[in-house]
């Protein structure tokens, strides 16, 4: 079964997901925010997903980000309509960061950048599954 992640954002949300034997952590779509919901429930239709990782927005302080609001009320309303997939939190300082260093190392031009600002989402969700999967162990 696989772990899913999600980056969520005010107007959209990256996702990455694990292979089945939940050994490599690969970006999987963009999506806007408002569909997010569908998105997830359509995925966990066609794939086995075992839990869903969200980042937790957290401010470098340890304080709670003002993004914390909007992802809690998207988690509750997760937890009331699929009850069988649980969805966990997990700590994203800093992965936005590592994202978009990750991107001006890949040697992705200026312009594709500005016009793909879901790759960093993207990514941003395939760092949080990465560190998750590595807490495991």
């Amino acid at each position: 079964m696989r772990i899913l992640s999600v980056d969520y954002g005010k107007k959209r949300c990256g996702l990455a997901v694990t292979d089945p034997l939940q050994i490599i952590a690969n970006g999987l779509v963009t999506v806007a925010t408002c569909d997010l919901f569908d998105y997830l429930s359509a995925y966990i239709q066609k794939e086995e997903v075992e839990r869903i990782v969200i980042g937790k927005p957290t401010q470098l302080s340890g304080k709670p980000s003002e993004n914390l609001a909007r992802v809690e009320q998207f988690v509750n309303r997760w937890r009331k309509t699929h009850p069988e997939i649980p969805i966990v939190f997990y700590d994203e300082r800093f992965t936005s960061v590592l994202a978009h260093q990750a991107i001006l190392q890949s040697g992705i031009g200026k312009k594709q950048r500005r016009e793909n600002k879901g790759l960093v989402d993207e990514i941003s969700a395939t760092i949080i599954l990465q560190d998750y999967m590595r807490s495991l162990h």
